[in-house]
């Protein structure tokens, strides 16, 4: 995988193996040496701004250190550089198969991601936020089908929602919506929802195999991925939500105007 210091510390979650090949090999090498790191951004959610990162710790010096031979745990430490505050990560380093994986961090991925999620409130009940807050937090704690289960229902939320405004205007026929597979149902909504669920509507069929065939790893490895998606559509109706807003707000005040000049 194409991975960076940003990816590594606020993104992937624990218990998610990184092969350690020559695209990410000097990345890998900054994340164990200090001395070569390069500075990163990231959230800090304690204090709820945006910073730029360092790594203090030398878990591996040299490559003849033998953790560098030999594998084994070790923690990685880095600051932030706006408030000083330290974040911990505990790492398993398997040379025999060149992977690297988190086992444990503090603050958790969820820590850094569920800030994020809170600017959807205008579009989701409180019911629907938590279970998008659950998906995060049960990934960063290494709970990947059980992710992919409320991701799902945040994506039927989604087709329920459209499905329910083509019918309130009369441009859907239940005889032919009801009994359709997801793919085709998206098609018959795709004039009310978001350009690109229609254009990826092939996530379901993901997020359904994830419950039912694939591995807790498999679904760990990929739940980044699927919840970006999920966030890419629910931005596409944040910024039409706030055109519409908008709108709104300009025809009252320009009504308003109206009454003041007739006076």
């Amino acid at each position: 995988m194409n991975l960076t210091l940003t990816d590594f510390f606020f993104n992937i979650p624990i218990y998610s193996p990184i092969e350690i090949n020559a695209e990410n090999v000097d990345i890998f090498k900054e994340i164990l040496d200090k001395t070569i790191a390069t500075d990163f951004h990231g959230y800090n959610p304690f204090e709820k701004v945006e910073s730029t990162f360092k790594i203090i710790t030398d878990l591996i010096p040299n490559s003849n250190s033998p953790y560098f031979k030999e594998g084994g745990f070790g923690t990685v430490k880095i600051e932030c550089k706006r408030t000083n505050m330290i974040f911990w990560y505990y790492i398993l380093w398997q040379p025999n198969s060149n992977t690297l994986s988190k086992i444990g961090q503090y603050p958790s991925v969820a820590d850094f991601h569920i800030y994020e999620v809170k600017q959807y409130n205008k579009l989701l009940s409180k019911e629907k936020l938590k279970e998008f807050t659950r998906a995060i937090g049960l990934a960063a704690n290494g709970v990947g089908i059980g992710s992919f289960v409320y991701l799902r229902r945040i994506f039927e939320h989604l087709i329920e929602e459209a499905y329910n405004k083509a019918k309130s205007e009369s441009t859907i026929d239940d005889s032919i919506f009801q009994p359709a597979r997801m793919d085709n149902k998206i098609d018959l909504l795709s004039h009310y929802l978001p350009t690109f669920l229609v254009e990826n509507k092939g996530m379901y069929s993901i997020l359904s195999l994830g419950i039912h065939e694939l591995d807790e790893k498999t679904c760990l490895a990929h739940f980044d991925t699927l919840r970006v998606g999920i966030e890419i559509i629910l931005d596409e109706k944040l910024d039409e939500f706030k055109k519409q807003k908008k709108i709104e707000d300009a025809k009252k005040k320009l009504a308003n105007l109206k009454q003041e000049i007739k006076k």
